[in-house]
């Protein structure tokens, strides 16, 4: 359904985010303020397997969902019929885990006759900034999480266009790869990010920079040449400088994100650089990100380390732009574990 004129910007939004390994349900204000925001985290539960479990992860969902969204409503001192809304992501993510919260999201909005309004998971991590910041256009959003490795151009509110994206491994993925080899517990990003800060040396490893116009990424080699350091010490019976084989692999992804991203910014006239995803949280990239942006004039904008990770917050955020519009999602709506940025973008 679209309405012909736009709605108002003060509307309740009850958001839900299954998307993968977390469970969480947020209440927003206008797209902007947060009025609660809650995540149920299964790191532990997945840490033992080295990675996520979708099946296990999944039912944790079905656990934890109905608590969550009557804890949301409750610390919020509203009504269920307050609310405006009912926000969901359709995806991309593990399907198991997307068809929980859309069940309930259905469920919720059939139940309260309001509209319901598929998300684009992606989407939640770049309006994540729009919780804190005021954004302009043009503008452009290098998305970093464990699945996803980005360069997406906005010319306008909700207008997506991706102008560069991982060829194999995403960011996250190559991260937990390596921390494995290191012998670092699931996630393993954070604890390769504190070991590359801690290091003295540094072991230098290639950058994949493919062709010479390109805003495409590639880390899967940077994985190999990590792994071949960690066997040949091996071989040698020689002990590995984790240290300085941390700090060389993060130093070769940095190096990598920050200067396509900034010619990125720069090709497309951007007016500011959003910096979004779970691997926003890591310290080494955003503060090489904003060393290069205050050099070269860029403003960055990146959300808080609470708003980086996977959260309902960001998906409240994000379809505020559909409610704007008054674009809404039929209750016959399916889980889109590739769902398409591109597609979900604002209509003309």
């Amino acid at each position: 359904m679209r309405a012909g004129t736009c709605m108002t910007t003060n509307e309740l939004i009850l958001a839900i985010e299954t998307s993968c390994d977390e469970t969480s349900v947020s209440i927003v204000r206008g797209g902007r303020e947060v009025l609660v925001n809650l995540v149920s985290s299964q790191i532990e539960t997945h840490e033992q397997f080295g990675g996520v479990v979708p099946e296990i992860a999944s039912r944790q969902h079905v656990e934890s969902i109905t608590i969550i969204m009557e804890q949301a409503v409750r610390e919020v001192g509203i009504e269920l019929r307050d609310l405006s809304a009912i926000a969901v992501t359709q995806g991309p993510g593990l399907v198991g885990s997307l068809l929980v919260g859309i069940v309930a999201a259905k469920t919720l909005a059939m139940a309260l006759d309001i509209p319901l309004i598929g998300t684009h998971h992606i989407a939640g991590h770049i309006y994540a900034n729009q919780l804190v910041h005021e954004l302009v256009y043009p503008s452009v959003a290098l998305v970093v999480s464990g699945g996803h490795t980005e360069l997406v151009a906005l010319e306008r509110e909700g207008q997506f266009r991706i102008i560069g994206r991982t060829r194999d491994d995403a960011v996250g993925e190559a991260y937990d790869k390596v921390a494995r080899a290191l012998q670092f517990p699931y996630p393993g990003g954070p604890h390769v990010d504190r070991l590359a800060a801690e290091a003295e040396d540094e072991i230098e490893l290639p950058r994949a920079w493919l062709e010479p116009d390109s805003y495409d990424f590639s880390f899967s080699g940077l994985k190999s040449a990590v792994l071949a350091a960690v066997n040949q010490a091996k071989m040698k019976g020689q002990e590995l400088n984790k240290p300085a084989l941390a700090r060389g692999f993060q130093a070769s992804v940095i190096d990598v994100l920050v200067t396509k991203a900034l010619r990125a910014v720069h090709a497309e006239g951007a007016r500011q650089l959003l910096l979004c995803g779970g691997v926003a949280a890591n310290r080494g990239l955003r503060a090489a990100l904003a060393d290069r942006c205050a050099a070269e004039g860029v403003p960055l904008l990146a959300p808080p380390m609470a708003l980086c990770s996977d959260n309902a917050a960001m998906i409240g955020a994000a379809a505020h732009l559909k409610w704007k519009q008054g674009e809404f999602t039929a209750l016959e709506m399916k889980a889109e574990p590739s769902f398409s940025l591109e597609g979900w973008s604002v209509r003309d």
